[in-house]
């Protein structure tokens, strides 16, 4: 399999055309052929020596005429159209095939740089490390959110399957714990660093490598073994999941919370892509009140604020906002986008 998959609209349609043209022109030939060396040949002449004599003739082998032309005029002047006409469409043939090698591979390498250099481009991305099952759900997230993301993932059978969903996604094939490959993806400007892969000694290294060379980068864990979620914290994981453990509490939550699952579950199928969201205040922001910064929005609602160790829900209009401080908000994309913007400024206007 191809180091690099190229989604089907990216591959020339042409030649594709070009070959079932040249194939039918070569069967109308042949077929014009057998006809003619059967009137020429007469009854002697079998349907098999009529079809053999026109191949011969169009491939230009050489072989001995099993039909006799030596007293037909007619019919060698025949043989000479058949045979001008089968070097023609064999030839046009083998230069639609020799162009489609080369407009392949030619696409192929046009389509590698492109995506390179767009990976390059990217800044504050997500590097997600395994396109397994898991890593598909966390790509559509991050996809339908607005988030930029890089795959990387050693089977390249997984990346196609998740190209058929999201075919312009960015992506690396390679193996994550090489440093090499985690340099492809751009991780040193990488937001995050999502180590999904379904082996938890991968996740390790893979941990290990993404901290080595992006020390401030936020890494989330995939964990299957309880005893290995410790190894994973002392790699440099920022945080550990457990699929087991996650789907666990789940399913009690459907039990003994159902309309709280329910009101989740809809948020997440929503078709304003409505999630709970953090927004960091940065540290050029002037302190300020909540109720000064009328954040009354259709886009969001502010559900919680949090300080160093310090959590207020609900928090009322006289709080006090600082830098370095954390807003939780249930908000659309575009409602995120705008305030991360607002308060990442040094100089914040009020809305009216």
């Amino acid at each position: 399999m191809s180091e690099h998959y190229i989604p089907a609209s990216a591959l020339p349609q042409r030649p594709y055309m070009r070959f079932v043209w040249g194939f039918l022109a070569l069967m109308i030939i042949m077929a014009i052929g057998s006809i003619g060396y059967k009137i020429i040949g007469g009854e002697k002449a079998t349907w098999i020596d009529c079809i053999y004599m026109t191949f011969i003739t169009v491939a230009t082998i050489g072989y001995s005429e099993i039909i006799d032309l030596n007293n037909s005029p007619g019919g060698r002047v025949f043989t000479i159209f058949i045979g001008f006409a089968g070097i023609g469409v064999s030839t046009y043939l083998l230069s639609t095939f020799t162009a489609f090698l080369l407009e392949g591979k030619i696409n192929e390498a046009l389509w590698r740089n492109r995506m390179e250099k767009n990976i390059h481009k990217l800044n504050q991305h997500f590097v997600l490390c395994g396109s397994g099952r898991v890593g598909r759900n966390v790509a559509h997230e991050l996809s339908i959110t607005g988030r930029a993301y890089v795959v990387i993932d050693v089977d390249m059978h997984e990346i196609e399957t998740h190209l058929e969903k999201h075919a312009k996604t960015l992506y690396v094939h390679g193996d994550a714990t090489d440093d090499d490959v985690l340099l492809k993806a751009h991780v040193e400007s990488a937001t995050g660093v999502f180590a999904v892969t379904g082996d938890d000694g991968r996740n390790l290294l893979i941990t290990i490598t993404a901290r080595q060379l992006n020390p401030n980068a936020r890494i989330v864990a995939r964990c299957h073994e309880v005893r290995n979620i410790e190894k994973l914290r002392k790699a440099g994981a920022d945080a550990i999941v457990s699929p087991d453990f996650t789907g666990g509490m789940r399913i009690v939550s459907s039990m003994i919370r159902p309309q709280v699952v329910s009101f989740l579950d809809e948020m997440l199928r929503s078709d304003k892509n409505l999630r709970v969201e953090e927004i960091h205040v940065g540290d050029g922001f002037h302190e300020t009140t909540l109720g000064a910064l009328n954040l009354h929005h259709s886009d969001y609602i502010v559900l919680a604020l949090r300080e160093r160790d310090s959590w207020q829900f609900n928090p009322a209009a006289d709080v006090a906002l600082k830098p370095g401080a954390t807003l939780v908000v249930m908000t659309t994309p575009g409602g995120r986008s705008a305030l991360a913007a607002r308060f990442a400024a040094a100089a914040l206007p009020q809305e009216g």
